[in-house]
């Protein structure tokens, strides 16, 4: 049987005095997407912030290729071979797409050219607007860049945040397409997204989560079959 990639063990965590997680665990397989869903303020972006070293697990694991990475720093983390895609404030606004992905660089002492060379082939939308200042792109093109950036340094895993929020239909479908692209690229990804049904589809696997602990964990597609997680968390 295959080690996960990622796994949180039984993991408390939260911010100064107030707990957010409590016994949280779950396990991310390499070149596997798992998604955590879940009501607003259930800890969904507090597991990502635990896990990406932002905070530090009051108790518990953090564990990436089977080593301990609870309370490393985050640029550690990064060197180590894990991405973040927050969900807001991912992108520098006043750089243009060629600065914001030089910055996601910044760790490497190599040459940047190739890998930034590649996301461009890749992701043509960013090398169309690689001259313009990221503020200047849309919602939709400001997340493929936020991807683009953290894939800069050709994570193993790759956690996002929401990446579909506050961005139309038809925009928002695209923007996981891209993510679905980044998986087929090689990377594991964690992803904590507010359109339950649409983030279980392209998962593989799925983690209820409801004040801060695991409510339901089990294969994408049997979450989407569940009546019980229809009626409470996918809108019946």
């Amino acid at each position: 049987m295959t080690s996960p990639i990622l796994a949180v063990e039984n993991v408390d965590s939260g911010y100064g005095d107030v707990q957010v997680l409590d016994d949280l665990s779950l396990t991310l397989d390499a070149d596997g997407i798992a998604c955590l869903i879940g009501p607003n303020g259930a800890g969904k972006s507090t597991v990502l912030r635990t896990v990406f070293g932002l905070l530090t697990p009051w108790r518990g694991a953090v564990r990436y290729h089977g080593d301990e990475i609870g309370g490393m720093a985050p640029e550690d983390i990064v060197r180590a071979g894990i991405g973040y895609v927050p969900q807001t404030q991912n992108v520098f606004g006043s750089l243009t797409v060629e600065e914001n992905l030089r910055m996601g660089g910044t760790a490497r002492d190599d040459d940047l050219g190739p890998v930034i060379d590649e996301l461009y082939d890749r992701f043509s939308i960013v090398s169309e607007k690689r001259s313009a200042k990221a503020r200047t792109l849309s919602g939709g093109q400001r997340q493929v860049l936020a991807f683009a950036r953290a894939l800069v340094m050709e994570p193993d895993v790759l956690l996002v945040d929401e990446p579909s929020a506050g961005l139309a239909p038809n925009t928002a479908d695209e923007v996981f397409a891209d993510v679905e692209a980044v998986n087929a690229m090689g990377t594991a990804i964690l992803m904590v997204e507010q359109n339950a049904r649409k983030a279980l589809s392209i998962a593989e696997r799925g983690y209820v989560l409801d004040q801060g602990s695991v409510a339901y964990a089990d294969d994408a597609d049997t979450l989407l079959d569940n009546p019980e997680v229809s009626e409470l968390y996918l809108g019946g």
